[in-house]
């Protein structure tokens, strides 16, 4: 069988973020205007490739891009949910892109 074709990364890394949230609607939704503008800050700085919540409301998934891990976890110490307490854990680790749409795996401008 043949190796499926590696796509190349650019010079950062994508972090993915599986981050939890409390179990509290209320406090999610308090922070959300505040973490909606800090998610289109990171956007529009190229450190936010995509992220939003699951359908059922307990967890969120985000994919950053970074240098390193620790620059990740700066990104998200300064997340308005990180800072207000609606994250009850997040788990960051490289993402390794094998296959992807390019909008994906082409580095922002």
């Amino acid at each position: 069988m043949r190796e499926a074709a590696r796509v190349a990364q650019p010079d950062d890394m994508k972090i993915v973020n599986y981050a939890k949230y409390v179990d509290s609607a209320e406090k999610v939704a308090s922070l959300r205007p505040a973490h909606r503008q800090y998610m289109s800050q990171l956007l529009a700085e190229g450190r936010l490739v995509a992220g939003g919540p699951f359908a059922d409301g307990s967890r969120a998934l985000f994919i950053y891009e970074a240098d390193s891990v620790g620059d990740a976890e700066k990104i998200v110490a300064a997340d308005p949910y990180q800072v207000g307490g609606a994250f009850a854990s997040c788990a960051l680790s490289p993402w390794e892109i094998v296959k992807a749409t390019p909008a994906l795996t082409t580095a922002p401008a």
